[in-house]
C-alpha cells in the first residue's frame, strides 16, 4: 500500500511530560492583612493578637493559603509569623505571597518528588497547552531537571514541537 497514511507520533519513541498532571487540587485563597491594620496603615500589636485569638481559623481547614499585604505599610516579620502559626493547624499551605507564589510552590514541590532518572536518555516533550495554568518557572525548572538526565526536550504537542535540547553524541 503505497499511499498508506503512518502515524509517526504514536510511533515514535517520544515521551510526553504533561506538567499539568502535576496540579495539586483544592482551594487557594489569600489572606490579605490590610484589613487588620489600622487605617490600612500602621498594625497595632494588641488588635492583632485579639484577632488572632478570636478568629475562626476552621474556615481554612485544607484550603492553600498565601499571606501578603497589599498596601504599602510596614508589618513586622512576627505578625507574619503569628498568622501561620495560627493558620498551620488548618491549612494544607501556606506561603507569603500571591496566588502565583503559592502555586508555583505547589508545582514545585510535586516536581521535587519525580524521579527524573526514569527520563534518562529519553526524547521528552514538554506539554504545551493545558487546562491549568503552569507557572513559567516550573517549565523552568523542569527543563532544568530534564537537561541533566534526557537526550533531548521539545516543547509543544508530539505533531508540533519546538526543539530546546539535543544532547551531543560523541
Amino acid at each position: 500500500m503505497e499511499n498508506e497514511i503512518v502515524n509517526r507520533v504514536s510511533n515514535s519513541q517520544l515521551v510526553t511530560f504533561d506538567l499539568e498532571e502535576l496540579y495539586t487540587p483544592g482551594e487557594r485563597i489569600v489572606f490579605d492583612i490590610k484589613h487588620l491594620l489600622f487605617q490600612e496603615l500602621i498594625l497595632r500589636e494588641k488588635d492583632f493578637r485579639d484577632f488572632i485569638k478570636d478568629h475562626n481559623w476552621v474556615q481554612y481547614q485544607n484550603k492553600f493559603v498565601a499571606i501578603t499585604c497589599s498596601v504599602d505599610a510596614i508589618v513586622p516579620t512576627w505578625a507574619y509569623m503569628l498568622l501561620v502559626s495560627a493558620l498551620q493547624p488548618y491549612a494544607q499551605q501556606i506561603v507569603f505571597g500571591s496566588l502565583q507564589d503559592l502555586e508555583a510552590r505547589l508545582f514545585e514541590q510535586t516536581l521535587n518528588n519525580i524521579d527524573w532518572q526514569k527520563f534518562a536518555n529519553t526524547k521528552v516533550v514538554i506539554k504545551g497547552c493545558s487546562k491549568v495554568e503552569v507557572p513559567v518557572s516550573i517549565y523552568v525548572e523542569a527543563t532544568n531537571k530534564l537537561r541533566q538526565v534526557a537526550q533531548s526536550i521539545m516543547y509543544g504537542e508530539p505533531c508540533s514541537t519546538v526543539p530546546i535540547f539535543k544532547r551531543k553524541t560523541t
